[in-house]
């Protein structure tokens, strides 16, 4: 983890910030905002606090629990909820969810990490197509891109098009442009001012000599200029010389009706340098989906070499409490498991 630093004020202008939050977001004044995650990160510390300036009444979870989250929007009658794709997932699989009252809610916001299609579509269900708003930034504050749900069944997969004062360049690594529809690494650049940020811990970000930044993510532009993520440069697994996006797999195996959440990652191999290797953890321990199983789940939606090769079940993933985990730590753990420890077999 590392620690950002950004010292340029915070200056209330009530008018600029409802307008910006209700486009961004669907959020907009006197609001019953839930928050359901740690303040330590971005997303719940952000909106609690832009809430208060809006007058807001916040509803704060100790810690999140998917039903509990349910009851609460119904108790309190919730407006607005901010929410990481971890968690929108497990609120769709509490039995019950199409028997809960959510008709309070105006606006279902998401951002922090890639949303799977299948937990997409069942928030837009669940809710309805114009209540589902995605932002996708930085807390570099590098610039932005907006999608509400009724955009999104229109262009599904993409996180939008650049807000009014963002530029966005998908680049090589030679630092050019790629064609249009090729992935590569993203770049944005605002046009409101230059970004005064600094790491604490972590080396700068890739900057061009334009002022574009990057903060690591690798995606692609549509000819209509809707921007679509494939992962982070860090996460790639380079297999037998082909690049396989963990998120893209995720996707795939979050399908599964047997798989409550998952985890992609890569590990050494001498046939491919690196594997793809499927850290999952099931709906019901008891009863887990077979490697077999999931495997042929994943030839079905998957070409062949983005299948991983192995699979491990665990009683649940290291996610902290923003829904994020450490796939760098997962995978160092497993290229050098303990003495005495069984590495993970592949699978057929």
């Amino acid at each position: 983890p590392k620690i950002i630093v950004d010292p340029t004020p915070f200056e209330w202008s009530p008018a600029l910030l409802a307008e910006s939050a209700r486009a961004w977001s669907g959020m907009g004044e006197r609001e019953v905002q839930l928050v359901v995650g740690p303040f330590y990160h971005n997303l719940p510390f952000s909106w609690a606090h832009l809430g208060l300036f809006l007058d807001h009444h916040l509803v704060v979870m100790e810690r999140f629990d998917a039903a509990r989250a349910l009851d609460l929007v119904e108790r309190h009658r919730v407006t607005f909820v901010p929410l990481v794709p971890t968690m929108m997932r497990r609120m769709l699989l509490v039995p019950d969810v199409h028997q809960r009252d959510l008709s309070s809610l105006k606006a279902v916001f998401h951002t922090a990490a890639p949303c799977p299609e299948p937990v997409k579509r069942g928030w837009i269900e669940l809710v309805g197509p114009e209540r589902v708003y995605e932002l996708y930034g930085a807390t570099e504050a590098t610039g932005t891109c907006m999608i509400r749900g009724d955009e999104w069944l229109a262009h599904p997969g993409s996180v939008g098009r650049p807000s009014a004062d963002t530029e966005v360049r998908i680049l090589d690594e030679s630092r050019r442009d790629v064609p249009v529809g090729e992935v590569g690494e993203v770049f944005m650049r605002r046009l409101s001012g230059v970004a005064t940020y600094r790491y604490v811990g972590s080396p700068p970000a890739a900057t061009t000599d334009e002022g574009f930044v990057s903060v690591g993510d690798l995606g692609r532009l549509d000819a209509d200029g809707y921007l679509y993520l494939a992962d982070r440069r860090a996460d790639l697994v380079i297999t037998g010389g082909a690049n396989v996006y963990p998120a893209e797999v995720e996707a795939a195996l979050i399908a599964h009706p047997g798989v409550l959440d998952v985890v992609v990652i890569g590990l050494p191999s001498e046939e491919w340098g690196r594997s793809v290797h499927a850290v999952v953890q099931p709906v019901d321990p008891a009863a887990p989906p077979s490697e077999e199983d999931l495997a042929r789940h994943c030839r079905e939606r998957l070409t062949p070499y983005k299948v991983p090769k192995s699979f491990e079940l665990v009683a649940e993933l290291p996610r902290n409490e923003a829904g994020k985990v450490r796939r760098s730590a997962l995978a160092a753990e497993r290229a050098t498991p303990a003495v005495g420890s069984t590495p993970p077999v592949p699978s057929t």
